[in-house]
């Protein structure tokens, strides 16, 4: 089954008008999570697509599209990033921001971006074997940092449990996958 999302930003200090949609599916252990980011793409700073495409630190530093995946239960988790520029990395976490360590059960992470006129697209295909028995549910949380034209970065989640942006709390996988 897909669920449908749509992020709110933490605070109001971004581009009027920019909406950030999307969906993510779990069949038996293939997921697939879609963004779809609209508006006034101008204001924002989205990375152009780079010749060669690579795992890279830091990401969240930029226009970055994240999203959050648990076992159900558990407070381990992984953490996606996605750049528009094709950049990517993986992370495993032993429980909320503890035990940091890139995930290596990934080489690759291919996903496919888009722009036309006001709309960005964002897709990405992915098999949770390496991650999360077929049998076992898992929640997860979908976020995204966006940086302004202007330098500054806005932060977007499906819900914003504390008192300052925090993806990695465990209230804020509010996805049942």
């Amino acid at each position: 089954m897909r669920s449908v999302f749509s992020l709110k930003p933490f605070s109001e200090s971004l581009p009027a008008g920019l909406t950030i949609t999307g969906g993510i599916a779990r069949d038996s252990n293939m997921l697939s999570v879609s963004y779809e980011l609209r508006g006034p793409l101008g204001e924002i700073d989205i990375p152009a697509p780079a010749e060669r495409p690579e795992r890279r630190h830091g990401l969240w530093k930029e226009t970055c599209l994240e999203f959050f995946i648990g076992e159900e239960r558990s407070e381990s988790y992984w953490e996606f990033n996605l750049s528009p520029a094709g950049h990517w990395n993986v992370y495993r976490f032993d429980a909320c921001r503890q035990g940091m360590r890139q995930e290596d059960a990934f080489a690759s992470l291919p996903f496919e971006t888009g722009m036309r006129g006001g709309l960005f697209s964002l897709s990405l295909e992915l098999c949770l074997d390496k991650m999360i028995p077929t049998d076992q549910n898992a929640d997860a949380g979908i976020s995204a940092v966006i940086r302004s034209g202007s330098g500054g970065l806005t932060y977007w989640a499906l819900t914003h449990p504390g008192t300052e942006p925090d993806f990695h709390r465990r209230d804020g996988f509010i996805i049942g996958l």
